[in-house]
Formats: structure tokens, sequence, C-alpha cells
């Protein structure tokens, strides 16, 4: 049975190792913790309670309670002490303890006959480093009585440079040093204030802060204690828990410990953390098991039932988990490893939207494919990508919310390990998707929108690099109350249209401000978006309603045909735009549809007419009408020959125009 000690210590008794099961041991924080990361606002919390609570307390003997700490006797090092819970209060402390130090070396030397401060300096040395047994002083300040193998190289040197010099490295900063130099300004503020009370200050942290040291005599016990005490609410990552737990199932430890610090470097600063990592992958085991119900907690999956944590101790479990890592981190930086051209663009948009649920079954799709030569894989992903983006944003329009995308993307999961893709058949674009992306009004992917439609409306546009942002280019405030007959009251809604708005490179978005349209035109010509660019060569020098619900639709016929192609249509036809005609408060739009079943073709001619019984133009209703007819002829005639030669024509198929031409001779 494992052996267990709880004790009572003062902070001077827990750090000097003077006691017959720590002497001549050090304190050493694993490979597998996390790295020391307290921000200088949790010191400053730290010191200020401490300040708090002595100076209310300084005249009687009550002690400050810091807490507990887990260690366990390292197994393979007979004089190692392995903190696994509480390495973030010990760290700090130590630093805390060398800034008062640092502070008493300066007044000792202003004072050299000064014995409280020699004494203070001789409680606080045996905390911090080795004592000679037969000088009973410091031989080495090198020597400490705390070494960290999980912080990184630098972190590391300033670490031990501060225990050793009291001094931080110019310029770093690191979490050491940032905190050490916090907590030298605080001894420093405190000894003017205090002349004599800040040497109490220093003597009532080392006796008078207590700590409650859990000593176990093997890892297990230590890490079921770690675990325990953290699911009761202390703030510690799943992926901290996670990585505690690998640890043990790992044959070799240093090999474990370096890939770990591998993985944090692969991931660091790319877009996602530990803890998205390894929620991604519980998809993918969910997918392999076939499991497409509601999901659980991260914690409560893993661990499993009685907190075994089975799933850790399969013996490709990191290897998947370090390979998705490299997987999601070149997707999120766009280094070209796993992505062509094409689905480099729907990443691009898919990044844009509202939430992560898309991010599953693509990582299903990378576990099945990984072992596909490159080529083979970047073949088969951008059909993958753009399916699953077109359903994802089509659903969304539909029903703007995560529960309409839930379901289905646990069906997809599992569509995508067993099939390598998803499975659609039992969803179609709705009938009146149009009518429904016309009126939507949430923004929340209208970025997403944005971005697919300035790469569909040219297929020379390449990938948009840098930030971009979303610009309206009739902008949303101007400095004349009225504008061209535009009021602000009256020009909301068109405002807010696709039609009016274009994603634009960020630095320029910033320059074009909200001129109005004619300046704005000199940045458009700047840019590397086809679609601004063509903006800019635009004759005329206003944006005004006509244009915005011109291009609107443009916009909206560009996306329908787009996701058209990518999933089922509530319809066994297809059905495309030749022409968009604009008169007056009159748009007529001609369609070419083509059965599928029987390959006849007919034209069906949509009239839209504003209800000019409204009288506020930027909120009148439209008027739908729709006729089909059996022959181009037959629904060009339906038109007067008058409204194409005073209206504006916009032709999506440039085929039509000698049979548009000719009706307007005859």
């Amino acid at each position: 049975m494992a052996e267990l000690n709880v004790s009572r210590k003062n902070m001077q008794g827990l750090l000097s190792l003077n006691d017959p099961t720590t002497k001549g041991k050090i304190f050493v924080i694993p490979e597998y913790q996390r790295p020391y990361r307290w921000e200088v606002d949790t010191c400053d919390v730290l010191w200020n309670d401490l300040k708090n609570f002595f100076e209310e307390h300084k005249d009687d003997d009550r002690e400050y309670f810091l807490g507990s700490i887990v260690t366990c006797d390292d197994t393979d090092e007979q004089n190692r002490i392995n903190i696994i819970d509480g390495q973030q209060r010990i760290t700090s402390f130590l630093l805390l303890l060398r800034a008062f130090y640092y502070k008493l070396e300066d007044q000792l030397v202003d004072n050299p006959s000064d014995e409280e401060v020699e004494g203070l300096m001789k409680s606080i040395e045996p905390c911090i480093w080795k004592i000679n047994p037969m000088t009973k002083k410091v031989s080495n300040k090198k020597e400490t009585h705390i070494k960290t193998l999980v912080a990184t190289d630098d972190d590391k040197i300033d670490f031990d440079l501060i225990l050793e010099k009291g001094q931080p490295r110019d310029k770093s900063a690191s979490y050491y040093s940032r905190n050490y130099s916090y907590f030298l300004s605080c001894c420093d503020e405190y000894a003017k204030t205090h002349l004599n009370g800040w040497k109490e200050f220093c003597l009532f942290i080392l006796e008078r802060c207590i700590i409650l040291p859990i000593e176990c005599s093997d890892l297990d016990s230590a890490l079921t204690i770690f675990g325990t005490l953290n699911n009761r609410g202390l703030p510690l990552a799943d992926s901290d828990i996670f990585k505690a737990e690998l640890y043990k199932t790992q044959p070799s430890k240093q090999t474990f410990a370096d890939k770990w610090k591998e993985l944090e470097a692969t991931i660091s600063g790319a877009g996602f953390n530990l803890n998205d990592l390894f929620r991604y992958y519980t998809f993918i085991d969910r997918a392999k098991r076939g499991d497409t119900s509601k999901e659980i907690g991260l914690r409560s999956y893993y661990s499993g039932k009685g907190n075994k944590y089975p799933i850790f101790k399969t013996q490709s479990f990191f290897d998947d988990l370090c390979d998705l890592g490299t997987f999601w981190t070149s997707i999120y930086t766009n280094d070209g490893g796993f992505c062509e051209e094409e689905a480099a663009k729907y990443i691009q948009c898919l990044l844009a939207y509202p939430n992560e649920y898309w991010k599953y079954p693509i990582s299903v799709f990378y576990h099945r494919n990984k072992t596909l030569s490159s080529e083979d894989f970047k073949k088969a992903f951008t059909p993958y990508l753009k399916k699953l983006m077109s359903f994802m944003l089509v659903r969304f329009i539909e029903s703007p919310m995560v529960n309409a995308v839930k379901q289905h993307v646990f069906n997809f999961c599992v569509d995508t390990w067993r099939n390598g893709e998803i499975d659609c058949a039992g969803y179609q674009i709705p009938n009146d998707f149009k009518t429904r992306i016309n009126a939507f009004s949430s923004s929340r992917i209208t970025k997403s929108l944005l971005l697919l439609n300035a790469y569909l409306f040219d297929d020379k546009q390449t990938l948009i690099i840098g930030k971009s942002e979303i610009e309206h280019i009739f902008p949303q405030s101007w400095q004349d109350t009225n504008y061209n007959g535009w009021e602000k009251s009256d020009a909301e809604t068109h405002l807010n249209m696709l039609g009016n708005k274009i994603i634009f490179e960020k630095r320029l978005n910033i320059q074009a401000g909200n001129n109005y349209f004619g300046k704005k035109k000199d940045r458009y010509k700047e840019s590397k978006i086809l679609e601004v660019q063509s903006l800019s060569k635009l004759s005329q020098n206003d944006w005004l309603k006509d244009d915005i619900e011109r291009r609107n639709i443009r916009i909206i016929e560009r996306l329908y045909d787009f996701f058209m192609s990518s999933l089922p249509v509530d319809s066994n036809e297809d059905i495309t735009l030749l022409f968009e005609l604009k008169v007056g408060e009159e748009i007529f739009q001609l369609y070419q549809i083509v059965d599928n079943d029987t390959g006849g073709v007919s034209y069906r001619l949509n009239t839209h007419i504003y209800d000019m019984n409204n009288a506020d133009i930027f909120n009148k209703k439209m008027i739908d009408e729709s006729d089909v007819y059996s022959d181009l002829s037959m629904a060009l005639q339906s038109i007067d020959k008058k409204a194409f030669i005073s209206g504006n024509l916009n032709l999506t198929d440039d085929k039509f125009q000698n049979d548009i031409l000719n009706y307007i001779r005859s």
C-alpha cells in the first residue's frame, strides 16, 4: 500500500529541506508539469494578501494558510522530491524570498553591523541554497534547492540567474523575470515606507505562512490526489491533467517529456491550444466507434469509468495526437503542407465561421487519410472541404444556431471515418434559399460569405494574404446629413446588405475610412483583391442603392450556384441566371431551367416590383411575380423593348446577347 504523509510546515521549514525525510534532497518540477505561468497580477494579489494579513495581525500570532502541495519521492533519483501540485506557488515564494534577500544585501552594505538584517539573511539562505554543513554558510549559489525540468531553456537560464545573482537578464520577458522584478519593486517600496516593519514582514513570511505538504511514496498516489484536488475547482487546464496521466503510461519518461515539449512548441501561436487538440481527437475516437451521441465534458470523456483514462493506454494515442497537432498547425499557418490553393481558400472561409464544429470532421478526415501521399491527400481534401463548407454555411443561413449543425457534424464524423466523405443525402438546400439569404441579418458569417464571394468573383483570385476586414462601400457614417437623397435612418437596410459589403485589406480599409465612393476608388485600385479592383474601374463616383441592389443579387446568385454544385437541392432542375435588368423600380431576372430527367429547357422570368404604396422608399416591400416560358423569344417578348434600351442590363452569359439584340431590332 502506498504511504501518505500529511504534515504542517511554515515556509521556512518547507523550503529549507532540513527534516529527516527531506535532508540532502532538492525539489524538482518534473517534465510532465506545466511551465511557470503566474502573471504579475497574480503576484500582486499574493503580495497584497500577505501584506494586509501581516498588518492586521502583526501584534498577534495568527498564521496565514497557503493551502497544500503534493509531492512524491523520485524512484530513479533518491535525492529528488517531485512537486506534483503547487509548483506555481513554490516558485513564486522563492522569487519573493530572493527579492527580500537582495534588499537585505543592500541594507547590509549600508549598515554592516545590522544584526537583524544579517539574521534574516541567514534564515532565508537555506530556503534557496544548499548550506555547507561545516561552515553553515552558502558555498555556491548555483546549488539551489529547486530544479525545473519543464521550463524552456531560456526560462531556465532566467530562473537560475535570478536565484544565483538576484538580477534578471536584460530585456528578459519571462514570467520569472517579470514577477521577480515586481517583487523587487514591492520590497523597495515597503522598505521605504516601513523602515522597521518590513523586516518583521519578512520574518512573518518565513515563520507564519503555513502550508500542508502531502508527501506520497509513489507517483500514482500523488497524481490521484493531484487530480482530485484540481477536480474541485482549482484553476488547472484539462490538458495539464491529461499530461500527468499520459506520463504514467509512458515506458520512457524522458522521451515523452521531450515529445510533449515539442508538441507545445509546434502549436504555440498557431491559433489553437492543447485543450482544443484533445477535443478534436475525441471526435476521431467517437468516429471509430460509430458514436453520434451528444458530447460530454472533455475530462469525463478521457477519464472513462473509474477514472482509469483507458484511451491513454493505447499504444498509438500520443503519436496520433502529435500528428494531429502538426496537421492543425499547418492548417492555421497555411504552410501548404496539406492544402492546395483551392482548399486553402475554403479553410480561410471556415476560419471566419462562428463556431468550431467544422473542425471535428476535418480532424477525422486527416486521421483517416494521413498515410496517403501528399498529392493524393490534397486531391481528396479539396472536394471534401468544399462540400463541408457549403453545408456549414447553408445550414447556418437556414438556422443560425449551433444546435442546427451539431447532430449533422456528429454524423459527418462517422461518415468520414467509414466512407471518406460526408453524406448529405438527407439534407437539401431549401427551395427558398435565395429569399433566406437575401433576408439574412446575422453578421456572424458575413465575413465567411464575403470571402467566398471574393474567390468566386474571379477564379484568378489568389489566396488573400494578411489581415482583411469587411468594408462598407457606401460608408456607415458620413459627414453630411444628406447625401444624394440618402437619410441615415432610411439607408440602414441597404448599408448592411451583402451588396454593400466587400472583403478589403485592413491597411487599405483604414486609409479609405468613411470617404465617399469617388475618393475610395484610389485605395481600391491598390488592392490585391480582384473584386475590389473592379470597383476602382467603374466610371461612376457615387455608390447608391441601385448599385447595392444589383450587386446584392449577383452575390446571392454566385453563392447559390456554388452551393448547388456541392449540395442536393430541393429540385431535379439545373437553374442558371441569364441576365438581370434593372429599370426604374423594376428588376427582371431571366433564368434558364434544364430538367435533368427529360432534358427539356424552359425559361423563368422573375419580376420584382417595388410596392409604391409605401412612402418609405428604403423600407418598401417588393412584389414578386414569376412566369415560365417554353422558349427564349417568348420570355424576351414579355419585357418592353424600351426597358432594354433605358435600363441597366447585366448579362451573366454573353452568348444570349444576340438574342436580346435581335428582339430589340425586331
